[in-house]
């Protein structure tokens, strides 16, 4: 979803890349909400971050703590900085219908939202991870 957003909202200050140590599909639930508010991530991918090795990296901003606690240090040395979202999946296991399941995913959507709004400036104030 932060891909989405930055590249809906930031296209022409940020250059957005989503990936990971562990690629999967892109979950359902967050293309149906996020879909709702505009913005169509269907056609994103998931990625693994050894496939951005080439690419000059100014941030590295992990979302989630699983993703945190897991980063490899990459080279170069772009800045890491932590800005913790609930975790969507993992909150929706304990939903007892679709539509609380997808009220988990709507409220991180809009607190990423918010997030990314603020960008730039939203890096710049937190503080890095190697601090």
């Amino acid at each position: 979803m932060a891909e989405g957003w930055a590249r809906h909202l930031k296209a022409e200050c940020v250059t957005a890349y989503s990936a990971g140590t562990a690629p999967q599909s892109v979950n359902p639930y967050a293309v149906a909400v996020m879909a709702e508010a505009g913005v169509d991530i269907s056609r994103q991918s998931s990625k693994h971050i050894d496939e951005f090795k080439s690419v000059a990296l100014d941030y590295i901003v992990t979302v989630c703590d699983h993703a945190h606690e897991s980063c490899p240090i990459v080279p170069g040395g772009p800045q890491r900085i932590h800005v913790g979202f609930d975790d969507p999946p993992r909150l929706a296991r304990a939903a007892s219908s679709e539509e609380e399941k997808l009220n988990v995913y709507r409220r991180v959507r809009d607190e990423i939202r918010t997030f990314i709004e603020r960008l730039p400036q939203a890096l710049k104030e937190q503080t890095p991870c190697d601090a």
